[in-house]
C-alpha cells in the first residue's frame, strides 16, 4: 500500500474539542443547525455550510459550498485552525466503554483505490458522490477523513503502542457521547519513513466507512489530472485523506431492521410461514440480542423470540452466509414481500448504538416488527471485499464515528 505523511490542516490545540464534528452525513440539515447554532467553532460551518445560509436555500445549490470555501478561509484567518510546516502522520485513538482503536492518519493513494488496492464492500449513489465532489473540489481540500482497515500487523502495532508512550498527546478530549480522542503527531523522519516501508507490504486496506467521501475524492483527483496532463504523482490531488486502524481493533455493531406491518398475515400465520426455515422460542417482554451468527431476535406484539436458522449456509459465498441475507432471502422478501431494501418504505434501519429499546419504541409508534441482528464481523467484511462481491445495504455500524475536523488535507 502506498500511504504518505501531510501537511495537516488542523484546530489549535486548545479548540480540538470544539471544531470536531460528526461525519457530515449523520446530520439532516436540522439537526446540524441544531448542533451548530451556540459553537462558531464546529466543523459542521465547513462540512454542512448551509446551516450559515437562510433555511430555503438549495441545499446543493452552488452558493453552499461556496459558503464552504469561505468559511474555511476564515477559520484558517482566525486561526481556528492551522496548517502544519512539515510533513506528519498521527495516530488518532478513539476509547468508547473500556475499548481502544488506534489508526495512522495518512494520504491513501488514489491510485490504490482505482487498482482494487484500497477494497470495497457498497455501491454508492451519483447525488451523494457528487455533492462530495462538488464540496472537494470548491473547498480545494479533503474535510472528512476515510475511515479504513488492514490486517493487523505487529511491527506497525510496535510502533504505535512505542510512540504513545513515549510522547505527549496533541489532542485529548471527550465528547458528548463519552468517546475519548487522543491524537500524537508523528513528525521524526525515520518513524515516518519505517511506517511508509512497513505499509509497502501491507497487501491491501479495505473501507469500513466512508464509500461515498472516497469515490469523491479519487473522481475529483482524476479531474485534477485532466486539469493539469503534466502531473508526476507527487502532488496532493494524487492521494485522499484516510486514517487505518487494525481490523482487531474494530468494533462493529448491529444493524438491525424495523418493518410496517406483516403483509397481509395474522401473527400466527407469519410465525408458521418462518418455521420451515427458524426454530422459534418465546423470549417473553426481556430484549433478547442474538449471541451468535444464525441467530436472530424477533419483536411481535410486545414479544421477543430467538430464530435459530435450520438450514445449511453457503461458505464459499460469503454474502449468502451473511445474517442480513439469510433474513432478507428467507423472511423480509418472500413472507413479508420486501424486494427492494435501498427503495421499499416499508423497512426502516435502526443502528445498533440506539439500543433494542429503539426497536420496541418503534413498533409502538410506527412500525409492526422488528428483527435484531448478531453484528457483521469485520472478517466477513473483509472475505467479501477480497471476493470484489458487495454486502447488502445496512449491514455495518461502526462505533465509535471518527470526527472530521481534526484533520483536513489541502490539495494544493
Amino acid at each position: 500500500m502506498i500511504i504518505k505523511p501531510f501537511q495537516a490542516i488542523r484546530p489549535k490545540k486548545d479548540l480540538a474539542d470544539k471544531v470536531a464534528a460528526l461525519p457530515y452525513d449523520v446530520y439532516s440539515s436540522r439537526e446540524a443547525r441544531e448542533v451548530a447554532k451556540d459553537n462558531a467553532y464546529s466543523f459542521l460551518h465547513i462540512d454542512r455550510a448551509e446551516i450559515d445560509l437562510p433555511e430555503s436555500i438549495n441545499m446543493y445549490g452552488a452558493e453552499v459550498y461556496e459558503k464552504a470555501r469561505k468559511n474555511l478561509e476564515t477559520f484558517l484567518e482566525k486561526e481556528i485552525l492551522v496548517k502544519e510546516e512539515k510533513d506528519c502522520y498521527y495516530l488518532y485513538r478513539l476509547t468508547m466503554n473500556g475499548r481502544a482503536q488506534t489508526g495512522f492518519v495518512c494520504c491513501s493513494s488514489i491510485d490504490d483505490y482505482l487498482d482494487n488496492n484500497i477494497k470495497k464492500h457498497e455501491l454508492t449513489r451519483e447525488a451523494k458522490e457528487q455533492d462530495r465532489i462538488r464540496h472537494v473540489d470548491t473547498c480545494d481540500a479533503h474535510t472528512g477523513p476515510i475511515f479504513l482497515t488492514y490486517r493487523a500487523d505487529e511491527s506497525l502495532r510496535q510502533i504505535t503502542e512505542k510512540w504513545m508512550l513515549q510522547n505527549e498527546t496533541l489532542y485529548h478530549f471527550t465528547t458528548d457521547d463519552e468517546v475519548t480522542h487522543q491524537v500524537w503527531r508523528i513528525d521524526e523522519p525515520e518513524a515516518i519513513a519505517r511506517i511508509t516501508v512497513l505499509f509497502q507490504d501491507i497487501n491491501s486496506t479495505y473501507i469500513a466507512d466512508g464509500h461515498h467521501r472516497a469515490a469523491s475524492a479519487v473522481k475529483v483527483g482524476l479531474k485534477r489530472r485532466e486539469e493539469h496532463p503534466d502531473f508526476d504523482g507527487s502532488e496532493e490531488f494524487n492521494s485522499f485523506l484516510s486514517v487505518l486502524f487494525p481490523h482487531d481493533e474494530l468494533f462493529i455493531m448491529d444493524y438491525n431492521r424495523v418493518v410496517k406491518d406483516l403483509n397481509g398475515l395474522s401473527k400466527e400465520d407469519f410465525l408458521d410461514k418462518i418455521l420451515s426455515s427458524f426454530d422459534i422460542t418465546l423470549k417473553g417482554s426481556n430484549p433478547y440480542r442474538p449471541e451468535k451468527k444464525g441467530l436472530f431476535g424477533l419483536y411481535l406484539e410486545g414479544n421477543w423470540y430467538a430464530l435459530q436458522y435450520k438450514k445449511q449456509t453457503d461458505s464459499s459465498d460469503p454474502v449468502q452466509a451473511l445474517d442480513v441475507s439469510i433474513l432478507q432471502k428467507e423472511i423480509l422478501e418472500p413472507i413479508l414481500g420486501i424486494e427492494d431494501i435501498r427503495n421499499d418504505n416499508r423497512i426502516d434501519f435502526v443502528g445498533g448504538i440506539r439500543g433494542l429499546g429503539e426497536l420496541e419504541r418503534r413498533c409502538r409508534e410506527d412500525m409492526k416488527i422488528a428483527f435484531s441482528l448478531h453484528p457483521t464481523s469485520v472478517e466477513s467484511l473483509m472475505a467479501i471485499s477480497d471476493a470484489q462481491q458487495l454486502m447488502p445495504p445496512k449491514s455495518t455500524w461502526f462505533e465509535p464515528k471518527l470526527r472530521s475536523g481534526l484533520f483536513i488535507h489541502s490539495l494544493s
